[in-house]
């Protein structure tokens, strides 16, 4: 059977986390997704909406889409913004041996994002953010 595609869109609000999470997680639990698998899922969802609702519009309003496919074995989430381009897979991952006080602010979230997820990837094209993370059941 072909997996299917779903696509939620709304504000980039960080008021609208919990229907991001709701969302992803009613088409997961239809699915058969893991627990373990689901909440690694909801900390680099929240992790990556949270940061498109920070930082993708400083000076204006926009939308997150947030796209779900399902498949036998494996979830593909892409999370696609029309804010300022960024790619935070460009960053280095932060010095983690280092103590909480000596390490720069920021990074930890997509830091913990890569290591949970199977996948992650980032492409800006159209005028589009476009992040892609695939986790395994």
């Amino acid at each position: 059977m072909e997996p299917k595609t779903y696509e939620l869109t709304v504000p980039a609000d960080v008021d609208r986390l919990h229907d991001v999470l709701a969302f992803v997680d009613d088409l997961l639990e239809q699915h058969d997704c893991s627990m373990k698998a689901q909440m690694q899922i909801n900390v680099a969802l929240e992790e990556l909406f949270v940061n498109i609702a920070h930082y993708a519009y400083p000076d204006s309003a926009g939308k997150a889409t947030i796209r779900v496919c399902v498949h036998s074995e494996y979830a593909e989430i892409t999370l696609i913004d029309s804010g300022i381009p960024y790619d935070p897979l460009a960053k280095p991952d932060p010095d983690i041996t280092l103590g909480a006080q000596d390490r720069p602010i920021g990074g930890l979230g997509i830091f913990m994002t890569k290591k949970l997820m199977d996948y992650v990837s980032y492409e800006y094209k159209n005028g589009r953010n476009i992040l892609t993370i695939k986790k395994v059941f």
